[in-house]
């Protein structure tokens, strides 16, 4: 059963806390399939997604992520990746220095609700060595990772982080 989206959005939290309980595969199976569905400029899809069960690559990832323990300790790691050049191929430069980022970004948002409409915890990751990431998954040339995201049942449910107020972040033009 999945939650109503805009409980969604205001209930997900990043989550750096797992159980050990394994993640069903065909739950994994629709997150991916619910990040496929995520807008991209053009209808591109320049996204390219690599679900990590294995122990030893998951902590691979972990230290290519300034040794973020918590990635490795979860079940299960989704890595985001992007092909540029399938957005440049159609909007040249802002295709793959924009474009390409803001379909995957699109793409990572989605697999963070779902999961959470799932009932599981996940995390955008960013902070990682690209180049260490690529060795550890043998990416094809091309292909840049974009996000870690750890996925699993959370130990704790995190406290909602401060928001600025509206009025700090919106310009209404008439």
């Amino acid at each position: 059963m999945t939650k109503d989206v805009i409980d969604a959005i205001l209930g997900r939290r990043s989550v750096r806390s797992f159980k050990t309980d394994p993640v069903p595969r065909a739950t994994m199976g629709r997150i991916i399939d619910a990040a496929r569905w995520a807008p991209s400029a053009g209808n591109v899809q320049p996204w390219q997604f690599f679900v990590v069960y294995n122990d030893g690559k998951k902590q691979e990832l972990a230290a290519a992520a300034s040794n973020q323990t918590f990635v490795s300790q979860a079940p299960v790691v989704i890595v985001v990746c992007v092909k540029p050049e399938m957005c440049g191929a159609r909007y040249r430069e802002r295709g793959r220095k924009l474009y390409a980022i803001q379909d995957s970004a699109a793409a990572v948002q989605n697999i963070l609700l779902s999961a959470f409409g799932y009932g599981l915890g996940s995390c955008w990751v960013g902070a990682f060595d690209e180049t260490l990431v690529m060795e550890a998954l043998e990416l094809p040339s091309g292909t840049i990772p974009v996000a870690l995201i750890p996925v699993g049942y959370p130990a704790e449910e995190p406290v909602p982080p401060a928001r600025r107020p509206v009025e700090e972040i919106v310009q209404v033009l008439e």
